[in-house]
């Protein structure tokens, strides 16, 4: 499974307007409520028919459910796959009026203090890309989540929290909205995070942030997850960030554990404008991808000049597993995304083996070069 991006709207509209808040799972809140439209009744009858583009893949989860039984899965096992099934729908469901906005996910310290210049970077970060009309989503506590959330104000900001015995108290700016979500399992939480994003920018942090960002790293060096930039954001002139890309080269790259290409997939600086023109820049020319029957198709903001055009071919052929890099309109099998339509494409047969050299097409498109 590839984790595919929406794209945003070719115009990202105004951030939609707030989601119904969701009552606790397992209360007998949204989680607990039927098809039918009954709040709060369980067992009413289930009238809703599920869309045709739909209705398979219910059909599959409910012929899933019913052979859990004849698996005889223990009790413990199913607990698991009912809080997660419950978590997702209603992340799903909060996230889902924000689909087309632009959100940057922010990662750091929940122990960093408000007077640190980590908290202070953060804030500014946070606040440069929210004036530009992004969303900012966070792990929703203190630290430099809370910081994320008080640069952006609470109408920009997004919230994944995560039930913890200690440390996790959602932060005053983003406590009891609407677009915030609790979860319990740290599994679901990070696919929302990466599922939702369309950038990340790390600040310094423990382990869950070291954690979350190699999480991205490994999934865009796989391809299991579209292109996103990924900015690694220190306060000024420090180098925390600086030691870890060093560990990389010497380690990493020096052995041949990965290639030098995938430096590509992040940047580090010191500089609030370094890193939002970072982010700003990846969706200058690029807007989004899609696969389609074994061709990658990347929609752009404008077209290319022949030059360019020829300029990739000569210079990223090692991408192609056959064929040429094209200019075309959209493919048949991109009828469903209409708003769409007008953008120009590139499509290319990709080889999906270095995600790293993608990075860089996307990069040289952007620039104009190839």
């Amino acid at each position: 499974m590839r984790l595919a991006l929406e794209p945003p709207s070719p115009n990202p509209p105004p951030s939609a307007g707030p989601t119904p808040p969701l009552s606790p799972l397992g209360a007998g809140g949204d989680a607990d409520r039927t098809a039918a439209g009954s709040p709060g009744v369980r067992g009413a009858p289930h009238a809703v028919v599920p869309a045709p583009h739909i209705a398979d893949l219910i059909d599959q989860i409910k012929a899933s459910a019913d052979k859990l039984a004849s698996d005889h899965t223990s009790r413990g096992d199913l607990k698991i796959l009912s809080r997660t099934l419950r978590e997702l729908r209603s992340a799903f469901k909060v996230f889902a009026p924000y689909r087309r906005c632009r959100k940057v996910a922010i990662f750091g310290s929940a122990r960093t203090p408000r007077d640190a210049a980590a908290y202070q970077q953060a804030v500014r970060f946070s606040r440069a890309m929210s004036e530009r009309g992004w969303l900012v989503v966070t792990g929703a506590a203190s630290g430099i989540m809370e910081a994320g959330h008080v640069g952006a104000g609470r109408d920009k900001s997004m919230g994944l929290n995560i039930i913890l015995p200690y440390e996790q108290v959602s932060n005053s700016i983003i406590a009891g909205d609407p677009k915030l979500v609790t979860m319990k399992y740290f599994f679901t939480r990070k696919l929302m995070f990466v599922k939702e994003s369309h950038a990340i920018c790390l600040l310094p942090g423990g382990f869950g942030t070291l954690d979350e960002g190699l999480e991205v790293l490994t999934l865009l060096q796989t391809g299991k997850r579209d292109m996103v930039p990924v900015v690694f954001l220190d306060e000024p002139g420090a180098d925390f960030w600086g030691d870890f890309h060093r560990l990389i080269q010497d380690k990493l790259v020096a052995r041949g554990m990965i290639s030098p290409e995938d430096l590509s997939l992040y940047k580090l600086t010191d500089s609030v404008d370094e890193a939002v023109a970072e982010i700003l820049q990846f969706f200058r020319v690029y807007q989004s991808m899609r696969y389609v029957r074994g061709r990658l198709v990347l929609r752009l903001r404008e077209p290319l000049a022949d030059s360019c055009l020829e300029a990739i071919n000569a210079q990223f052929a090692d991408l192609l597993s056959g064929g040429r890099f094209v200019l075309s309109g959209p493919l048949d099998q991109e009828q469903d995304e209409p708003d769409l339509a007008h953008l120009p494409r590139l499509v290319f047969r990709f080889n999906h083996q270095s995600f790293g050299r993608l990075r860089q097409l996307i990069d040289a498109i952007n620039r104009g070069e190839g």
